[in-house]
C-alpha cells in the first residue's frame, strides 16, 4: 500500500459514485405522482429520513408524501412511485468506479451510504461487481441510523475495526463530512475524482471550507 494513501477510504454513493437524479427521472416521478413543484419535492425530501433509516415501508413513505401533499396515491400508483424512484438512482459514474476499483487494490475501501431498504436491494442487484470492491457496505437502513448522525459512522468503524485517524471519508454534502470530522476521521466533500485524487494524496489537510453540499 502506497504511504500517501489513507489506511481506509470510506465512500458515499449517491452524489460520489452514483450520480444524483437527473431531470428526466425526476419527470418521470413527477408524471407518476401527477404532481410537480414543491409540492411534492419539499415532502419527498423533508420525510425521507424515517425511509432511509429503515423505519418506514416504501409503501409508507409515499402515503405520507401523499397526506402532506393533500392528495392520495393509489396501490397501484405507490408501486409505480417506488419503481421510477428507484430508476432515478440508478446510475453510476463510471469515473469514480475506476477510481473506487483502482483504490481497492492498494488501501481498503468501505461503502457509507444513506438509503432506504428498497433501494438497497435494488442497488444490490444491479452494481454486484461494484459493491463487492467494498470491505465494509453500511446502509442507513440496515443500521438504523442515517447520516449526519454519529451513530452511523461509529458502526462502520468498529466494522472495519479501525480508529477513525485511520479513514478518510468522502461524501457530497458539507454536514455529512463534518459530522464524521467531529469523531475524528479526515473529510473530503466531493466535488470531483481529480480533486478526490489530489486529497487522497494530502489525507490531512482540511477540505470542508466550501459550503454547498
Amino acid at each position: 500500500m502506497s504511504e500517501s494513501v489513507p489506511p481506509v477510504l470510506v465512500f458515499d454513493m449517491f452524489g460520489v459514485i452514483a450520480r444524483h437524479q437527473s431531470p428526466e427521472s425526476l419527470l418521470a416521478i413527477e408524471r407518476a405522482a401527477r404532481l410537480s413543484g414543491p409540492r411534492l419535492w419539499r415532502p419527498y425530501w423533508d420525510l425521507r429520513a424515517p425511509y432511509d433509516r429503515g423505519d418506514r415501508s416504501g409503501r409508507d413513505y409515499w402515503r405520507t408524501v401523499a397526506r402532506a401533499a393533500e392528495t392520495e396515491f393509489g396501490d397501484d400508483q405507490i408501486d409505480e412511485l417506488i419503481a421510477r424512484d428507484l430508476d432515478s438512482w440508478s446510475e453510476v459514474d463510471d469515473e469514480m468506479v475506476d477510481l473506487v476499483a483502482d483504490m481497492s487494490g492498494r488501501t481498503r475501501v468501505a461503502l457509507l451510504s444513506n438509503l432506504p431498504a428498497d433501494l438497497a436491494a435494488h442497488v444490490e442487484r444491479l452494481h454486484r461487481p461494484l459493491l463487492e470492491l467494498f470491505e465494509v457496505r453500511a446502509f442507513s437502513c440496515r443500521i438504523g441510523h442515517a447520516k449526519p448522525e454519529a451513530e452511523v459512522y461509529t458502526w462502520c468503524l468498529e466494522q472495519l475495526g479501525v480508529p477513525a485517524s485511520d479513514t478518510m471519508f468522502v461524501d457530497d454534502r458539507t454536514e455529512n463530512v463534518r459530522a464524521a470530522e467531529r469523531l475524528g476521521m479526515a473529510g473530503h466533500l466531493f466535488v470531483s475524482a481529480d480533486e478526490l485524487r489530489r486529497a487522497i494524496k494530502e489525507p490531512h489537510r482540511a477540505t470542508t471550507p466550501r459550503a454547498g453540499g
